[in-house]
């Protein structure tokens, strides 16, 4: 009796009472911030940059739409520009390139003939380079500012033919964007913004905007260094102008004269020679589904 009576009055463990119902209902945990609060945030974070970039465009459009980047606007401040080239040549090249990104990635029209104009002030040999390092970190300013603001959330909201071609253009993103920028026919914007929605990385694109640009850039500055007898014909068309007493008169500069058929027929032709990788890649890959 004495084992039993010990097993009876061991103290033992408590029994929790179970509730009825326990463990069938799943109470959900309440994020410390509310979603519908983080999303608007996120959106106004993610557009930001793109929202200070188009105000200052407009700003810039309103400005440089008055003849800040322009031939009449060179010949009337020459005297001063020249003065400040002379004295600073080095100060004067940065303050190029600075106002080259500027317009590129405001996407400002008159980037053609700032091109121009760096040959007119610095020759050749350092107009050119300078034209193509400005484009080119221009371009890549806007083209990420799209990417992180556009890019992403338009891909992922795509249907699957929209991802199809975007996974297309990625996987041979130099050479489209190679030809993109030797042949003239497509805006300078528009193939910045392009590959930000098609989610292009970062190095195909600088690579192909600074090989791409070259060509254009050694032949704008190259017509700049006979922007002389361009503003002489310019200057002779302006003065006949007021002396009829119109009051629209100005000096302008046309890239047609200097976009010739045989320079056009020319630059189609490399553009066409960067797509010769992407054509043999599609030749192959249809041989071997064939097999």
């Amino acid at each position: 009796m004495r084992p039993l009576l010990a097993c009876v009055t061991k103290p033992h463990k408590a029994v929790r009472p179970v509730r009825l119902g326990a463990g069938l209902v799943y109470i959900a945990r309440m994020p410390g911030a509310s979603p519908t609060i983080e999303r608007p945030r996120s959106l106004i974070r993610r557009l930001a940059p793109l929202i200070v970039v188009a105000l200052l465009a407009g700003a810039a459009y309103v400005f440089f739409g008055r003849g800040g980047i322009s031939l009449d606007a060179l010949v009337r401040h020459r005297m001063t520009i020249d003065t400040f080239v002379n004295e600073h040549r080095l100060l004067a090249v940065l303050a190029y390139i600075a106002l080259y990104i500027t317009a590129v990635a405001l996407s400002v029209p008159g980037a053609t003939f700032l091109t121009v104009s760096g040959g007119f002030l610095f020759g050749l040999a350092v107009g050119a380079p300078a034209a193509v390092i400005g484009a080119t970190v221009g371009a890549t300013v806007i083209f990420l500012v799209a990417r992180t603001a556009l890019g992403e959330p338009l891909l992922r909201r795509a249907g699957p033919r929209a991802t199809q071609l975007a996974e297309g253009f990625r996987d041979d993103a130099f050479s489209y964007l190679l030809f993109l920028r030797l042949v003239p026919a497509f805006p300078f914007f528009l193939v910045n913004l392009v590959p930000a929605f098609a989610g292009v990385r970062l190095l195909p694109f600088v690579a192909a905007t600074a090989l791409g640009v070259i060509p254009g850039a050694v032949v704008f500055a190259l017509a700049g260094t006979g922007l002389d007898s361009v503003i002489a014909a310019q200057k002779g068309a302006y003065k006949a102008c007021l002396g009829a007493g119109r009051t629209d008169c100005q000096m302008t500069f046309n890239a047609k004269d200097v976009l010739t058929p045989e320079l056009i027929g020319a630059l189609v032709a490399l553009g066409l020679l960067a797509l010769v990788p992407v054509i043999v890649k599609r030749l192959r890959a249809r041989s071997r589904a064939s097999m």
